[in-house]
């Protein structure tokens, strides 16, 4: 049976409308479709195990962490690798199988939990198991945005899993909710409800994340980052998961290679614990997207432990390893051992074969602005905002991207009045934190508060302002919200949000394509949740 496609979960797909032929990040049908199937057994299984809980029996950890390691490589340009996909699936249906035997009853399991195949016959299963499977176009929407939100939160924990922690009540909810979006007599009421218990799971699981690396590698402090390069041959390390990292760093250390962050692994800068490695260098780049054109300039290995990956030019391919979720075809990939720690042996000789990189730029940029270090200069900062030095907080986190029409963020940033803060966390940073917009009394206009996960960061900084001014709601603080987005990570943060109770978010470049007209006309009439417009108009409704 031919392959069809059809994807709509980032905010770069086709036509506004859906990737039908071949997805914008690259993606191809056969992958698309496969991620779809892998998404269906993980569904399934998820039955299963809430069956199993509800039988009062336990799930092990394992299990967990197939669930949320599935959800997370069918993020928007994290796995390109169909045979990986396609193994996962397999193991998928082997787990579920042997946790079937445990069941005291099997009635009344959805259709995903009891299909079984040989692997000849998942790519004709795989075509029938899709987003457009679901006919009704609104029932598809709010399923879809809970998917989304549900692997945004997966990819959270995961990380907090690689660093030893778990968190039962949030595995069981994913679970939970997958299941029932199998579940044909859920009323649209019955998903809104859902969509809305995500987003309060999504702050339950940054804060999960938070704890762990704050717990291993310390609380963010102000930083200043380099971004010139030193004369050692270089590793640039992408993604967001902080153990990889760290257990790179232990690696290289001593052997004359200097460790470069790239995108969303700028942050890690921030950490005290990274900064006792001496060949930890600066950051090389800008965000994701740019990466065909500066990969080249970098001359050494490239490692990818998370999205963003953009399909590798071939005169750099073989510079790219790839661990975790993420991989791609022709491209080496790092298993962890049985004790969960990786060899990265092969990045590290190759990397000693190689140039030192071509520097791109020079000079610094200031982040670390996580609650922790914020609220360590909240007094500070509460004296501003009562003298009038700080008129506005502008939260401009998220995600960064392609398209022409982002650049409006760059321009918002510059356009907007000299006694404003923008508060940022994700790659949509790279719009503006190199564009040198100063301070107010001492107090950078662009605060970074790090990875897209750290947009908890900007929640509990509101909300202690909120405490401090003794406001009884959080939408009448002087804070704006003006977020990009782009993928599934940012639409966790978008729900976390409004669990929160935070309204009249503008959220951009586009309205997600997977929010029907009806939906979408709920989160406007329930939420405020609005689109941009021009920088101009913009600045006048937001700033006034």
């Amino acid at each position: 049976m031919e392959n069809k496609m059809f994807c709509f979960q980032c905010q770069e797909t086709a036509g506004g409308k859906g990737c039908t032929q071949v997805g914008v990040c690259g993606k191809k049908p056969e992958v698309a479709a496969m991620q779809d199937l892998l998404v269906y057994v993980t569904k399934g299984l998820s039955a299963v195990t809430t069956r199993l809980r509800a039988e009062g029996k336990s799930v092990k950890k394992g299990i967990n962490h197939l669930v949320t390691e599935n959800l997370f490589m069918t993020i928007t340009n994290a796995n390109f690798d169909y045979d990986a996909i396609a193994e996962h699936v397999s193991i998928t249906l082997r787990a579920k199988g042997e946790l079937m035997a445990a069941l005291s009853s099997r009635a009344d399991l959805p259709a995903a939990a009891l299909w079984n195949d040989v692997k000849e016959n998942y790519d004709a299963k795989a075509v029938s198991v899709g987003v457009l499977s679901t006919e009704n176009e609104d029932v598809r929407s709010l399923r879809e945005l809970t998917t989304y939100g549900l692997k945004g939160l997966a990819a959270y924990v995961k990380h907090a899993n690689a660093l030893g922690e778990d968190d039962e009540a949030i595995d069981a909810f994913i679970q939970q909710a997958l299941a029932k979006l199998l579940d044909n007599t859920m009323t649209g009421e019955d998903l809104t409800a859902l969509v809305l218990e995500t987003g309060k799971y999504g702050v339950d699981g940054m804060a999960l994340l938070d704890h762990a690396n704050t717990t291993a590698y310390g609380d963010p402090e102000i930083t200043e980052v380099e971004l010139g390069v030193r004369k050692n041959p270089g590793i640039l390390i992408t993604g967001h998961d902080l153990h990889d990292l760290e257990m790179l760093l232990e690696q290289t250390e001593g052997t004359g290679v200097d460790i470069y962050t790239h995108g969303e692994m700028l942050p890690a800068q921030y950490y005290p614990k990274f900064k006792q490695y001496k060949h930890f260098a600066g950051n090389y780049g800008n965000a994701w997207w740019k990466q065909k054109e500066e990969f080249e300039a970098f001359h050494g290995p490239i490692l990818f432990t998370t999205n963003c990956l953009v399909p590798p030019k071939d005169s750099y391919k073989d510079r790219i390893f790839t661990t975790g979720a993420t991989g791609f075809s022709g491209c080496t990939h790092i298993e962890p051992k049985k004790d969960g720690t990786k060899d990265f042996s092969a990045v590290i000789a190759m990397a000693k074969k190689c140039e030192p990189p071509q520097e791109l730029e020079t000079g610094k940029i200031v982040g670390g602005f996580a609650h922790n270090q914020v609220l360590a200069l909240a007094d500070k900062v509460v004296a501003a905002v009562k003298s009038g030095a700080i008129k506005k907080f502008v939260v401009m986190a998220g995600c960064d991207g392609r398209m022409k029409s982002r650049a409006y963020y760059a321009e918002f940033a510059k356009a907007l009045p000299k006694d404003t803060v923008i508060l940022t966390a994700g790659c949509a940073k790279y719009k503006y934190i190199k564009l040198g917009l100063g301070d107010i009394g001492g107090i950078p206009r662009v605060l970074d508060a790090g990875q897209c996960n750290d947009s908890y960061s900007l929640a509990v900084i509101a909300l202690k302002l909120k405490e401090v001014f003794g406001l009884d709601d959080i939408n009448k603080l002087p804070i704006v919200f003006n977020i990009a987005w782009y993928e599934q990570k940012a639409v966790i943060v978008l729900l976390a949000l409004l669990h929160l109770g935070v309204k009249n978010i503008h959220l951009g470049p586009t309205l997600p394509a997977f929010l029907s007209p009806n939906v979408a006309k709920v989160l406007v009439e329930n939420f405020g949740i609005g689109t941009i417009s021009t920088v101009e108009d913009d600045i006048k409704t937001m700033i006034g």
